[in-house]
């Protein structure tokens, strides 16, 4: 058996990639439980957002706090791109059934990936980690990357932002009650339209934000937007497709199996989280926090 340090190190790896797939999980359920759409593009979105970061990155070169304007740069312009594609393309799946948007999505999802590999080629790309949390720090005997501590500390923080948002804001009560009955809200006189592409680019944002904070961590290649999305839809459907709260616990639920199942049990880890996932769909099929579709 291993040492306590050594299993509070592995669950503190568990709550990083945790924290990383929800914040792409989280805006995978925001399109949901608002557009009622399932975007399988969105995997897309937080591999451009971490070729931007790497292409910004190359552009402002090595320094103090240009990491972060990078990353917030990447961010931003994956946004505006979801902003196009809402208004574009989304707009007309609205309504229509769950296979008709798997399969538009699937498809918008691999002409981006064909785009980034115009654009970027197909070698790994790799961006070095912020000078200032390039440090490490021990915690119980475990080496703990200041980086690292960082994504675990965001993550709960852009969760309790997006509640407060979601519960204290005027803007927060448009988008629950868009999600609840879009054609009285537009009668009383809001732009659901117009809400509709917010959204939509706040959930990009979020992807977009993602992949540029994994880019010092994960090489960036081909193919990670598909990995990823199976990961967040695995996480969605744990914690609640369309509950914060319930992408947050299947998100640290999903770090913390897939963690302790590389450490204990190697070559069933994956079969593990889905194992996981099965038995969640067959007890509780609307998720630990999610709710039944009426």
């Amino acid at each position: 058996m291993p040492d306590a340090s050594f299993v509070f190190a592995q669950s503190l790896s568990g709550l990083t990639a945790a924290m990383f797939l929800f914040l792409i999980a989280s805006g995978l359920s925001l399109i949901f439980g608002v557009l009622r759409v399932l975007n399988f593009a969105h995997g897309a979105f937080y591999m451009l957002g971490a070729y931007l970061a790497y292409q910004s990155m190359l552009w402002l070169g090595p320094g103090p706090g240009l990491f972060w304007i990078a990353a917030l740069g990447a961010a931003l312009g994956v946004a505006l791109l979801g902003g196009v594609v809402e208004r574009v393309l989304f707009r007309y799946l609205y309504g229509k059934e769950e296979l008709y948007q798997l399969l538009f999505t699937y498809a918008l999802g691999l002409i981006l990936s064909d785009v980034a590999k115009i654009f970027w080629g197909t070698q790994q790309k790799s961006v070095s980690r912020p000078p200032e949390l390039a440090g490490s720090f021990s915690l119980f005997g475990a080496t703990i990357p200041q980086y690292n501590l960082f994504i675990i500390v965001l993550g709960p923080s852009i969760a309790l932002a997006f509640w407060f948002v979601l519960q204290r804001t005027r803007a927060g009560r448009f988008i629950r009650a868009a999600a609840l009955d879009r054609e009285t809200l537009g009668a009383l006189g809001v732009n659901v339209d117009a809400l509709y592409t917010w959204v939509f680019m706040l959930a990009s944002f979020l992807g977009g934000l993602g992949g540029a904070l994994i880019s010092p961590m994960r090489a960036t290649t081909p193919g990670m937007d598909t990995e990823v999305i199976v990961e967040a839809f695995v996480v969605v459907v744990i914690g609640g497709l369309g509950s914060l709260w319930g992408t947050f616990l299947g998100a640290v639920v999903y770090g913390q199996v897939l963690s302790f199942g590389i450490l204990f049990f190697p070559r069933f880890s994956i079969f593990a989280v889905f194992a996981l996932m099965a038995a969640v769909l067959i007890v509780r099929p609307w998720g630990f926090l999610g709710r039944p579709l009426r």
